[in-house]
């Protein structure tokens, strides 16, 4: 049984056929957006790449969506359509998929995100191109001129089925009160910092997973299961059935521009934190140092389990560690689970790569919010990143901003990626 037949929520909703270059499809999901048309321009206006590139914009709401709410959708319905007659074009084709009333068990961005991609995969399917592109974007995003044509280089070039985009949200402007972009580069700051403390622990799996941000071949989202439903996180947890695996990079070659503005339509994520930051007038916060300090005291001691077969030696292994850890550890069944890795690898390498589709990044998480929660509470996010910065001998004014910290960690994105 294929993908499409065990998992498509719905037969194909776009009765024309595809180009038969058809190479990249950008899946937009659309709820309570004012603006979606010039999301879909700023694609429009990007510098053309050799192949044919469709664009699937999913308007949704659901069964308990407000009035205002279904209608601002039904008007975004008609601009988008208007435009589409206005921008007739074999080259970059756009479509406009309206799912109103949508169960409110499952209604969300993930349930979106999952019906366009679905319908991409079949557009891809019509012209026997499985190795397609899909990308992800947001309906009050933009992104470079060359988004399109450094997508396509990416995949063509690289040995990868998926990736995370470069982004960076606006922290200046008059499209926003300046809370609004006080807030953002607060939240920013927060996401970088997080990914950058994971990788000074040694977790050899962290990167950014934003919505708006990623791409993925078509067959390899076939053999993953697809898009899940979820309201919120839907990114990560998307994401994470490919980065363990390998064939996952970095597009550093292009910039999204995700919106800053404040939200409150899913329960956390940029828009929720942005609008919490401004109501409650508070300053972010972040993981405590310590968190990643005691991670990477047990990351670094990984290898040596291997050569622990015993319980003895496994138990005096997790009595020498960081109490975070510790406790973390047998609340999580630690020696079953190192017992089970032991019985299916026969070398340290291949011990060290099944514990870590053990110890991933949902575990990880886990493991943040348990120390966070019983051993080390959360500190300002300026603090946090200063004391990262300085850690990796990287030279930070006392009176630097956060606004100045976040454009250190932007370049070091940048930076890194080059190098690797």
């Amino acid at each position: 049984m294929t993908y499409l037949q065990k998992h498509a929520l719905y037969p194909a909703q776009i009765k024309s056929m595809p180009q038969p270059d058809l190479g990249i499809v950008v899946v937009i999901p659309c709820h309570d957006e004012p603006d979606a048309v010039a999301s879909v321009q700023a694609l429009r206006d990007c510098d053309v790449p050799e192949c044919a590139v469709e664009v699937i914009v999913v308007v949704n709401d659901s069964e308990m969506s407000a009035p205002e709410v279904k209608r601002q959708n039904a008007l975004t319905v008609r601009e988008l359509e208007a435009w589409i007659t206005q921008h007739t074009d074999d080259r970059f084709q756009c479509f406009v998929l309206y799912h109103p009333d949508m169960p409110k068990k499952h209604a969300g961005v993930g349930l979106a995100r999952k019906i366009g991609m679905d319908e991409a995969v079949r557009r891809f399917e019509a012209v026997g191109h499985p190795q397609g592109v899909m990308a992800c974007f947001d309906a009050d995003s933009g992104c470079d001129a060359n988004y399109l044509q450094a997508i396509e280089q990416h995949f063509d070039r690289h040995d990868t089925v998926a990736c995370s985009i470069y982004f960076e949200h606006p922290t200046s402007g008059e499209a926003y009160p300046a809370e609004v972009y006080e807030a953002i580069v607060e939240y920013e700051l927060y996401l970088r910092y997080y990914v950058h403390a994971l990788r000074f622990s040694g977790f050899p799996h962290a990167y950014q997973t934003i919505g708006s941000s990623m791409a993925v071949r078509a067959d390899a989202y076939q053999k993953q299961g697809g898009m899940n439903r979820r309201k919120a996180g839907e990114d990560f947890y998307f994401l994470q059935k490919f980065i363990p695996h390998g064939q996952f990079s970095e597009l550093i070659a292009t910039r999204v521009i995700p919106s800053p503005r404040p939200s409150h339509r899913v329960p956390f994520g940029t828009g929720k934190a942005v609008g919490d930051l401004i109501s409650t007038r508070a300053k972010y916060t972040a993981y405590h140092p310590n968190v990643f300090i005691d991670l990477q005291f047990f990351i670094q001691k990984i290898n040596s389990l291997y050569y622990k077969n015993s319980k003895t030696d496994i138990v005096r292994f997790i009595d020498e560690l960081p109490p975070s850890i510790c406790e973390f550890l047998l609340k999580n069944n630690f020696y079953k689970k190192i017992n089970e890795i032991h019985q299916h690898t026969a070398n340290e390498l291949t011990f060290r790569q099944r514990f870590f589709q053990w110890f991933n990044a949902f575990m990880v998480l886990k493991y943040v919010h348990h120390a966070r929660d019983g051993y080390y509470a959360s500190v300002p996010v300026r603090e946090a990143a200063m004391w990262l910065l300085r850690e990796q001998k990287i030279e930070v004014e006392e009176d630097a901003t956060a606004r100045d910290l976040l454009s250190i960690f932007r370049e070091m994105d940048l930076v890194e990626q080059l190098n690797r």
